[in-house]
């Protein structure tokens, strides 16, 4: 299973914007092309143990070349650590799948929505919005990219088709994706180490377009301003965060602008937490919530449900009440879901 990427396409990059334009390393041109060419050809570069893993380089290369696959597998070749060893250890073994996950496993209809590793969120898609649509999750669809964060590319590869696979068992033809993180996987990784995914896989933004577009008549612009923590695994499928514009416009939201958004975003930190870099944790989640509060917006709009966590409290004590973009678009239909602080 090996990586779709050409060395000569950053042999001859004019831009190396995978590098001049990271938000945590401060290369100029001349630095970044002298440490990308040695990752070209698979040597050593201080990049490896400098990188956050934040995924944007995927997004930043012009040419799909995938600097961001080529890092990782890098960085587990040359046995960099980027979080203390037990932990990661821990994780590939938390998440690996058993017994009792397969066994779960039957037949749920020609359409389904993953909610992946994230049970919590069952309530959130008891909506109008979902109805009709079976939902499926546990470690036998888990898609593993979490250990793009722990320069762990081989277990991904290791379960990569079974994850496939064991999707195929429910008999979906059309599987919805709730997290960024799953959706890349089908449509990021699997396509650059060459896996057939055989089935249909939609993206959440683009499934509530859909669903909102098809009931425009339901919906009661909310006439807010929101802040949108984008997350590190949208930068695997940037054409997403477009369709989200669109959404936000369908329910009346206006997605304000601001330093930390779009090519710019940065990551919620919990990723550092997880690594013990308690610090770097605390500097970007301050700067990104400051960077929020001063934006005037209302709400702090989430997909991801690790950025949730960690940012939800801290975005509610700045005066903004965070809150999923599902849950958002529910508020824009009538419904009331859970929000932090409602019994």
């Amino acid at each position: 299973m090996n990586l779709k990427f050409d060395p000569d396409r950053c042999f001859n990059c004019d831009s190396y914007a995978c590098l001049t334009k990271c938000q945590y390393l401060n290369y100029d041109f001349e630095s970044a092309r002298e440490e990308r060419i040695k990752i070209a050809k698979g040597e050593y570069s201080k990049v490896l143990e400098e990188c956050k893993t934040c995924y944007s380089c995927e997004e930043y290369c012009p040419y799909g070349n995938h600097p961001f696959y080529r890092i990782v597998e890098l960085q587990e070749e040359y046995g960099i650590n980027l979080a203390p060893k037990p932990i990661s250890k821990q994780l590939v073994k938390m998440y690996a799948t058993k017994e009792k996950d397969l066994a779960a496993i039957r037949e749920v209809g020609s359409k389904a929505l993953s909610l992946c590793l994230f049970p919590d969120l069952r309530d959130n898609v008891k909506s109008k919005l979902f109805e009709g649509l079976p939902v499926i999750m546990g470690r036998q669809i888990f898609c593993n990219l979490v250990y793009l964060h722990f320069a762990n590319m081989s277990v991904i590869k290791e379960r990569a088709r079974q994850t496939i696979e064991n999707i195929k068992k429910y008999g979906v033809d059309e599987l919805v994706c709730f997290h960024d993180e799953c959706y890349g996987f089908f449509n990021s990784y699997a396509k650059a180490y060459g896996i057939e995914v055989p089935f249909k896989t939609v993206h959440l933004y683009e499934y509530l377009y859909n669903w909102l577009k098809e009931n425009e008549d339901k919906i009661r612009k909310l006439n807010v301003k929101v802040a949108y923590q984008r997350n590190c695994s949208n930068r695997l499928s940037p054409e997403t965060d477009r369709i989200l514009d669109k959404v936000f416009e369908l329910i009346g939201a206006e997605r304000v602008e601001r330093e930390y958004d779009r090519e710019n975003g940065i990551c919620c930190g919990a990723v550092f937490q997880m690594w013990g870099e308690y610090e770097l944790a605390e500097e970007v989640q301050k700067k990104n919530v400051e960077d929020m509060a001063k934006s005037g917006a209302r709400f702090a709009v989430f997909n991801c449900p690790m950025c949730y966590v960690a940012l939800a409290e801290r975005t509610a004590k700045a005066g903004l009440m965070p809150i999923l973009v599902s849950d958002l678009c529910r508020l824009a239909i009538g419904e009331m879901p859970k929000l932090p602080g409602r019994d």
